[in-house]
């Protein structure tokens, strides 16, 4: 009874906001008010009280509204066949807990201090980067939606000797698209397009680049993609990261983020792959998902369940082997 009412008046709510929103002589003054009425100052708010916002949030979207809970289920099934309905369950509440955290920390972010920053998120072993750093050798950092990524992106520019880049594909929304560009690059974090990309490796450096890549996303809109087994699945990964490390030989590195406690991240470097032009096709992108799914597998409460991951179906395409989807054939 709770749960139907709580789902009536939530759908009710959103109709309510969607009109608002896309009614376009309200769009505009909705999303300003919005912004810097609610968002912003609520991120002034000290962490521990924005926690009590994440455990009440974590009741409606887990215990009553479910979102997107049978998607998060069937990932969680799929990914592990062997674990009980019990285990699942377990894991579960923890990915919700979590998850709800993320989304307080992401808030509270907007407004955060370079020095309380810098006592959030840390890296275990900088030298590994600074050894690239002193050859003036651009490198590749790629990793996943896993614990918060979002710190890494706020906080790379800061703790990476390198001058950090991100790619970002841009909000729908003008405005919040320019508040979000604010907030990631406002510690020196440069954000590029996929199509400006390829002029930013181009350009003449005179400080190596660090290419944040995060490459776990569904690959549906990919004409290129590397097929292989992740979490007892057939998945196609998109190869991009790899494409622009032989385009460049730029080494690859996977960045290990582990959740030290509620708020406070640490970053571990391993290298990948030094000669990235003479390693071959799919090598890399195969060895960045295995170390993903290394880091899922230790902890699976801290990767992104309420993506759906697995949306691109394998037919006959070869498994371990870079693929052509218009083509129709293996590279």
């Amino acid at each position: 009874m709770i749960q139907t009412c709580f789902n009536t008046l939530r759908s009710k709510f959103f109709m309510l906001f969607t009109y608002l929103s896309l009614t376009p002589s309200l769009k505009r003054p909705m999303t300003f008010l919005l912004f810097y009425l609610i968002i912003k100052p609520l991120s002034f708010l000290p962490l521990p009280i924005l926690y009590l916002f994440s455990d009440i949030l974590y009741l409606f979207l887990c215990r009553l509204g479910g979102y997107r809970k049978k998607v998060v289920y069937q990932n969680l099934q799929r990914s592990f066949p062997n674990k009980s309905e019990k285990e699942i369950e377990v894991i579960v509440q923890k990915f919700y807990h979590h998850f709800c955290d993320v989304l307080v920390e992401s808030l509270y972010f907007l407004s955060i201090s370079e020095k309380e920053l810098k006592k959030r998120f840390i890296v275990q072993n900088p030298e590994v980067l600074e050894s690239f750093y002193q050859d003036n050798q651009s490198v590749i950092l790629m990793g996943g939606h896993y614990n918060n990524w979002e710190i890494v992106a706020l906080a790379s520019d800061l703790v990476f000797t390198h001058q950090a880049v991100g790619i970002y594909k841009s909000l729908k929304n003008k405005f919040f698209n320019e508040k979000m560009k604010a907030s990631r690059a406002k510690f020196g974090l440069e954000l590029v397009t996929k199509r400006e990309l390829l002029k930013v490796c181009k350009r003449p450096q005179t400080t190596p680049i660090a290419l944040l890549v995060m490459a776990d996303q569904a690959s549906t809109n990919s004409r290129k993609v590397y097929w292989t087994r992740f979490l007892e699945q057939d998945t196609s990964v998109v190869i991009g990261a790899e494409r622009y490390a032989k385009l460049f030989n730029y080494p690859v590195i996977y960045t290990e983020i582990h959740k030290i406690k509620r708020g406070y991240y640490q970053a571990v470097h391993q290298v990948l792959e030094t000669n990235p032009k003479t390693s071959p096709a799919g090598n890399i992108t195969e060895k960045y998902t295995r170390k993903l799914e290394q880091e899922i597998q230790k902890a699976p409460q801290y990767w992104l369940w309420t993506h759906r991951r697995w949306k691109q179906k394998r037919k006959n395409e070869p498994l371990y082997q870079i693929y052509d989807t218009k083509q129709k054939k293996t590279l």
